[in-house]
């Protein structure tokens, strides 16, 4: 791989990212409740453009941001790609629609997906850290927003349409998708279909792992790894002088195969050829309506008063079925199906109250939420949610330095039940919850900047953590929570470097958080006399525990007579332990990045090397993970014709080599590899 490496340098000599030329364009970022622009922006922040996202292909969230330093991704075959920020995933990281909490029941599973509609988008924020509370619900991790315009905020200058269409080979997949907007009589009008069908992935010789009871065989493709999903989404909005308000409906339906679930060909029930053609496979249906809004009232005090409403309906069904019918739906289900519903409804304000000396808001924010999971799978009983968050956030900006501050404070009832061999034990808890973050910014010259920032984060153990009792299949284990676990506490500090000069330029990071009362799963002894006798036994425990990681990266942009190209190398790396020594399990491995791009007004074309390491640092029972290198190759080109009409070819080739690769954080790394090599087109036509 060393060839391939130095090949890539010398590739670079006359190719390469635009990276430095976007962000000097201004980007709003909207998850900042007090800084606008990207270049006010103190924390660790990612912002990746929507048409960066479509340009490389339909993929998961936690794979559309893969590549990006302190970032990694959870993967359960092609449709499942949870994120992780710095070590940190689940409920730890919040994924945000338009700075709402997207609500769905991905946090209940690993093989659980994230509902999110990544079509037609504006850009996706991160913002890494705890101080992510500074800018949205602040979590341990970070967060993860998606912004697009379905509720326009500003009048749309002219109609638009756009056409695409996509293929790919490694799944023989095809998406196709439609998006219009357009200012009629005053009012903005958005609206969006994607379609999307994919089939099982190939994978590379000898990544496939045959199963207990399965004939000795190495398959090309990994069975159940197929994905379909539809979204549409529609917008109305009417801006003024005064602000503006508008109404959003979204839909999401995927039906996606689950490539490995824990009961998988094991016990007597799964041995032998009779389940050879069995399929397991979840149906996904959410409904989103929002109502969102800012009343511009400049009375000294109170600048304007933002306020949003939010109702969302997740369905996830979860079913068995056999047969040689390739990907057998609802209507060819053996077993009995396990219902998971989240039906939500959040509503808050924002008061800008500016003045001459600080920028300040006050954020007030309500949550009502009922989670439940019904049929074969019935691992949690309903719960009820509900909380309220009262929020002060404040930028200063000082001749020597920036200042931001948030403080938040959260009042939870969380009411649940365990069902026990005989009767039901029901749960009514209250928590009382107050996190802060401080953050300072300061210029040491003109091109070096210096950040740092303290946070202290309290986050309220979950539904699942407290109340799981029951077999949960896809992860192989029986798990049982605790309704006594305490509030987590994170304190972390972040200190980071940024150097731009003469086309140089160059990022250091490093933080170290530590979190009391940790909340794990750890694994116990297989229950041999029990019905389920074929799953580990896993509790929810706490223990207190620390991350540390860094993060480089360096590089040089040319400017060239027609556009310029750029040359880049980044490191993120991560540890984490409990506190007395043992390992956290599933940590991303250490990364090298090597990027080599060229990009002019109508044409960009790059080259990207990820070569992670290998993982050792493991616990009792989990295997070591071996390092594999992915080269991806990503060409785009943009044909003007006239009346402004534009076509857009994006040609991307992904895992060029063909490496077997095993995602080290993913529950099911040693059954299900990542997938082979991938060759794609986007042809997208904008009128």
């Amino acid at each position: 791989m060393k060839t391939c490496r130095t090949a890539l340098l010398i590739l670079s000599a006359s190719l390469a990212s635009a990276v430095l030329a976007n962000e000097m364009e201004e980007v709003i970022v909207t998850s900042s409740f007090i800084d606008q622009t990207l270049s006010e922006i103190e924390n660790p922040l990612h912002v990746v453009s929507g048409a960066d996202v479509s340009e490389g292909g339909v993929r998961s969230l936690g794979e559309s941001l893969d590549n990006l330093l302190g970032i990694a991704s959870a993967d359960f075959g092609s449709a499942v790609g949870q994120p992780i920020i710095r070590g940190l995933s689940g409920n730890r990281v919040k994924i945000l629609s338009n700075m709402r909490v997207v609500r769905d029941v991905s946090g209940l599973g690993a093989d659980h997906i994230n509902d999110l509609d990544l079509n037609n988008i504006d850009q996706i924020e991160v913002v890494k850290g705890p101080s992510s509370l500074l800018y949205a619900n602040g979590t341990i991790g970070g967060i993860i927003n998606v912004v697009d315009r379905t509720i326009a905020k500003k009048d749309f200058e002219e109609s638009e349409l756009i056409l695409s269409v996509e293929g790919q080979s490694v799944n023989d997949g095809y998406s196709y998708d439609v998006s219009y907007q357009n200012n009629i009589a005053g009012l903005n009008f958005s609206g969006s279909y994607k379609d999307s069908n994919f089939d099982d992935f190939d994978i590379p010789t000898g990544a496939s792992v045959p199963h207990e009871g399965e004939h000795d065989r190495d398959l090309s493709y990994l069975p159940n790894s197929d994905y379909d999903t539809s979204s549409k989404k529609f917008g109305v909005s009417k801006t003024g002088d005064w602000g503006y308000f508008g109404i959003s409906y979204n839909n999401v339906e995927s039906e996606y195969g689950i490539p490995f679930h824990g009961d998988d060909h094991e016990g007597d029930d799964h041995e032998g050829d009779d389940h050879e053609g069995e399929r397991i496979f979840s149906t996904t249906d959410s409904d989103a309506f929002n109502l969102e809004g800012s009343y511009v009232r400049d009375i000294g005090w109170l600048k304007s008063i933002d306020y949003y409403f939010r109702y969302s309906d997740y369905s996830l069904l979860e079913q068995h079925a056999e047969g040689d019918e390739e990907h057998a739906g609802a209507d060819h289900a053996e077993e009995g199906p396990t219902f998971f519903e989240n039906e939500a409804i959040e509503y808050g304000a924002i008061f800008d109250l500016t003045n001459e000396f600080f920028s300040q808001k006050v954020v007030l924010n309500f949550i009502e939420e009922d989670v439940s999971v019904i049929g074969e799978e019935a691992f949690l009983n309903p719960t009820e949610d509900e909380s309220i968050t009262f929020g002060y956030y404040l930028s200063k900006h000082f001749d020597f330095m920036h200042v931001d501050f948030g403080v938040r404070h959260d009042r939870i009832s969380r009411k649940g039940s365990v069902s026990n061999e005989e009767d039901l034990e029901s749960f009514d808890k209250d928590i009382n919850n107050t996190s802060f973050a401080l953050s300072f910014g300061r210029e040491i010259n003109d091109f070096i900047d210096l950040h740092l920032s303290f946070a202290h984060v309290e986050r309220a153990p979950s539904a699942v953590e407290l109340f799981m009792n029951g077999p949960h299949l896809a992860t192989g284990r029986f798990e049982v929570g605790d309704p006594n676990l305490e509030t987590e506490r994170s304190n972390n500090i972040d200190v980071s470097l940024n150097y731009e000069r003469q086309g140089f330029f160059g990022y250091l990071a490093y933080y170290r958080n530590e979190v009391d009362e940790y909340i794990y799963l750890r694994d116990e002894e297989h229950d041999d006399d029990g019905p389920h006798e074929d799953l580990i036994f896993a509790s929810y425990l706490q223990k207190d525990a620390w991350f540390e990681g860094y993060e480089v990266e360096v590089g040089k942009v040319f400017e060239l007579a027609r556009g310029d190209l750029t040359l880049s190398f980044s490191r993120d790396s991560v540890r984490g332990k409990f506190k007395g020594g043992n390992n956290i399990p599933r940590i991303v491995p250490p990364r090298n990045i090597y990027s080599v791009s060229y990009a002019s007004k109508a044409f960009k074309i790059g080259f990207f090397l990820k070569d992670v390491e290998k993982q050792q640092d493991v616990v009792v029972d989990e295997t070591p993970t071996n390092g594999y290198e992915m080269l991806d190759f990503k060409l785009t080109k943009t044909f003007q014709f006239n009346a402004g009409n534009k076509l857009k070819v994006s040609v991307f080739a992904n895992n060029i080599l063909d490496h077997v690769a095993r995602n080290h954080a993913s529950f099911v790394k040693d059954e299900v590899s990542l997938p082979g090599r991938n060759f794609g087109a986007n042809f997208s036509v904008r009128f």
